[in-house]
């Protein structure tokens, strides 16, 4: 049911939640994962693409996240891109279309329905563009 799932996986408290929530469904259902994390990048007019983040950064997270699944025994791959603010919900779900992912594990933050609302929570966002199964970690 579940042969392959991506994991999207930010900065956050919330990080270390995902990734056992992905490394318990991945070995109840012998899954192989995709961690992805988007170093997202702020238009700034006179400046260009701004990042909060290296691509160094961003490596070593992602790469210490498959370490930890594969050293639970979960067969895991590491994604990096670059997105521009505002778009990560968009990409994570092109990821997962285009590795054919059966769903999609991310974390919330625990805004509320409003927070959410008005703030354009990633997770919620993702929700309404997936065309898979969405595990939201809290």
């Amino acid at each position: 049911m579940y042969e392959k799932l991506l994991v999207a996986v930010d900065h956050s408290d919330i990080t270390e939640r995902v990734l056992a929530a992905a490394r318990d469904l991945a070995l109840l259902a012998s899954a192989e994962v995709w961690v992805l994390h988007l170093r997202e990048r702020e238009v700034m007019p006179r400046a260009g693409l701004i990042a909060t983040e290296t691509i160094d950064e961003a490596q070593a997270n992602v790469d210490a996240a498959v370490a930890e699944l594969t050293e639970a025994g979960v067969k895991a791959h590491g994604i990096v891109r670059n997105t521009i603010y505002g778009y990560a919900a968009r990409e994570i779900v092109a990821e997962a279309r285009a590795e054919e992912v059966s769903a999609i594990i991310m974390g919330s933050r625990g805004r509320g329905d409003l927070a959410g609302l008005v703030l354009g929570s990633t997770a919620h966002k993702v929700i309404h563009l997936a065309d898979r199964p969405v595990l939201v970690v809290r």
